[in-house]
């Protein structure tokens, strides 16, 4: 067994699509090796990547493969043989079976007796096969974005290719992509190692002989180090009075973006003036982060302290630390100055004075401008609060005012130069204002949840602002035809459609999607677009954020899925009932049932429109009947209660009967009257208790 080591260089690739291109690289290369019988089961694979350079390396790879024996049938025996010679025919069959004539044998089919003969593919080495095999793989690896980089030539890449390794224990196997052929030659760190060429050995030595060249090519090693530097770094700022406990602040996603942006970090510590932190919290921290790449610092309670992280993909001495460091303080403080200016310019202009500026604020070209998204939305939320409950608590004349300013940041200076911040800004012009604090809370949080790691808004008022806001886009998108085709969705409306989802899963307001989508959308048609889109996303909110099984999901969203905290309640219960073996064997009698109906549906059987208790013959069928009747009051009483547990536990417990019904009884019996009343019977089961799941849909082992 061997190891084989495949890097491919490249100029610098954007951080926000290494880690699926590392992940999809090292999938391919390891189904090409399966899909190629040159990998054993208990094989290990290791990939590797930095800005620079995707790697994989995998272990127990076979030198060669294995012969290859397959049967193959030839022509008819009576062609192949006259008079007990063989013919033209079968000689030709042999030839191409790679066999001689007396190897042939003759084999019964259904169709006759043909020839037949063993023929044995010889195994290729595994070099020939990866130099043939891998290149095709590489062009498929998926990128956001590719390019062409070399004139008349085919390939598209995310950055043009520099370089290849492609190992096989010490062997170079001739892989050939893009120009280039694969040595056992990679670089280093770009100003740390130079253009200075790195020889590979073999494949055990490609993170060390890199490591040695400064560059960190484990993606996990990088990270650690990043942290603990930070955790080192941060202990180390000097504080006034000479206390102590400043730590950095928790941004695992800035983490995850300068792990792919280096090959070699450090850190650095870096101070401004504490009169900035005048300015809003948010503000200070969305140019540090978004802008500069800095992690903030703060104090124990939590407030920002005037420090800054920066993680370098360098290292220097303490003379080139100071000048980076002053280099990097120089940069943030123009970046605060201009923030602190547009904070102060913007609030020369109220609010409520800019409403008329969003007339020149376009939304979408056919949608018109934000000013009349604005009106929209403020009618939305109207409508949304007359489907709440009576007396629910909600701040009607706030949510109208929150509607009403949502966009007008949008026409501020600080929202042009720092557009990660909008409705940020409005909440915090809104505060600044003096307006309700319950509108300048929603406005605030009007575009929350952004993903499904982001918390839902805070306020009812918040919540109903957003989902308006969200689902004026959809109906507007879904109105001109706009709605999302495969993996584009260039209005981010899956986004949009997932906020709703997962407000409406994790608050207290009782709204339906139907009822939002109904108050958003005029046309019948578009209506219908939208409601199958949600259940899409709440298919994919139980799946990916509740982690439900895929059977668990189809078989709740077969019953509805409109009350979306209602449906993830159901398949809880579902989950927790499924282990239990008398649940089981009625799912698996419920997928028999919905058969058995199928089926009589297609050869036209009729059934009584209610049981006939009078046509109840069998003692089996009568149980199931009786017992069925009474479980179903109760099921309906504790599905009504939300008490879904314990109505699945009811419904399991008509095994018995069920068993005894299907081992006693033959449904499609020859008498038509009973055969009628038999089906009735299991539509009426299904209907009772497909209430809260649709029970087919669960998948039993066996």
């Amino acid at each position: 067994m061997a190891e084989f080591l495949f890097e491919i260089g490249l100029e610098e690739v954007p951080a926000r699509m290494i880690a699926s291109a590392e992940a999809e690289l090292a999938r391919r290369v390891v189904g090409l090796l399966e899909r190629e019988r040159l990998i054993v089961p208990a094989a290990s694979v290791k990939s590797f990547s930095t800005p620079r350079r995707l790697a994989v390396l995998v272990s127990k790879v076979a030198a060669k493969q294995d012969d290859l024996a397959e049967e193959v049938l030839g022509p008819s025996a009576k062609i192949a043989y006259k008079d007990g010679v063989a013919t033209p025919a079968a000689i030709a069959f042999a030839k191409k079976a790679g066999v001689a004539v007396e190897a042939l044998k003759i084999v019964a089919t259904p169709k006759g007796e043909y020839l037949s003969a063993t023929s044995v593919k010889a195994g290729r080495s595994a070099a020939e096969v990866i130099a043939t095999e891998l290149p095709k793989e590489l062009p498929g690896i998926y990128w956001a974005k590719s390019m062409y980089w070399r004139a008349g030539k085919p390939e598209r890449f995310v950055r043009p290719v520099r370089w290849m390794v492609a190992l096989l224990d010490s062997e170079i196997v001739p892989v050939a992509f893009a120009g280039y052929a694969a040595e056992n030659v990679t670089y280093g760190h770009r100003v740390l190692a130079g253009p200075e060429a790195i020889v590979i050995e073999n494949p055990a030595e490609y993170a060390a002989a890199l490591e040695a060249a400064y560059v960190i090519a484990d993606v996990e090693a990088r990270r650690h180090k990043i942290r603990k530097a930070l955790d080192r770094v941060c202990r180390a700022i000097p504080l006034a009075g000479g206390s102590a406990g400043l730590r950095w602040r928790e941004d695992e996603a800035l983490v995850d973006k300068l792990t792919h942006l280096t090959e070699w970090p450090s850190v650095i510590a870096g101070s401004f003036e504490a009169a900035y932190l005048d300015l809003p919290e948010e503000v200070l921290v969305t140019v540090m982060r978004d802008h500069q790449n800095y992690f903030a610092v703060e104090d124990k309670a939590g407030k920002l302290a005037p420090h800054f992280l920066a993680v370098l993909n360098t290292k220097a001495d303490e003379a080139g630390l100071a000048v980076i460091r002053h280099g990097n303080e120089r940069v943030l403080r123009a970046r605060f100055n201009d923030a602190r200016f547009f904070w102060e310019f913007d609030q020369r202009v109220p609010l409520v004075e800019r409403i008329a500026l969003l007339n020149n604020v376009t939304f979408q070209k056919n949608l018109g401008s934000y000013a009349a998204k604005s009106e929209r939305v403020v009618a939305l939320c109207d409508s949304l609060v007359n489907l709440l409950p009576a007396g629910y608590p909600v701040d009607r004349l706030a949510l109208k005012q929150a509607a009403i300013l949502a966009k007008t940041d949008l026409t501020s200076e600080l929202v042009k130069e720092f557009t990660e911040l909008q409705g940020i800004v409005g909440g915090l012009y809104a505060r600044a204002q003096d307006l309700d604090d319950a509108s300048a809370d929603a406005i605030y949080d009007q575009y929350l949840p952004v993903s499904m790691e982001d918390r839902i808004p805070r306020t009812v008022e918040g919540q109903l602002l957003a989902i308006a806001d969200k689902a004026d886009t959809i109906a507007g998108m879904f109105g001109l035809g706009l709605e999302p085709t495969g993996s584009k969705d260039p209005f981010a409306l899956r986004r949009a459609a997932n906020g709703i989802v997962k407000i409406l899963a994790e608050s207290g307001l009782p709204l339906g999607l139907g009822e939002i989508v109904e108050a958003a959308t005029v046309e019948l048609a578009v209506r219908a677009r939208i409601a199958s889109f949600f259940a899409e996303r709440v298919e994919f909110y139980l799946r990916e954020v509740r982690g439900q099984a895929y059977d668990v999901v189809k078989a709740v969203l077969a019953v509805g899925a409109d009350d979306v905290r209602d449906a993830i309640a159901r398949a809880e219960a579902v989950t927790a009932a499924r282990s239990s073996a008398d649940f089981a064997a009625v799912s698996a009698a419920f997928k028999r049932m919905k058969n058995i109906l199928s089926q009589a549906n297609e050869k036209g059987f009729t059934s009584e429109a209610v049981v006939q208790n009078t046509l109840l013959i069998d003692p089996a069928e009568k149980a199931l009947a009786e017992q069925s009747a009474e479980i179903a009051a109760r099921v309906e009483e504790l599905r009504a209660a939300r008490q879904y547990e314990a109505a699945l536990e009811e419904i399991a417990s008509l095994r018995p009967q069920v068993d005894a019904f299907f081992n006693a009884v033959m449904v499609m019996a020859p008498e038509e009257a009973t055969r009628a009343n038999r089906l009735a019977l299991l539509r009426q089961i299904t209907a009772d208790f497909s209430r809260i799941a649709d029970f087919s849909e669960i998948v039993v082992a066996g």
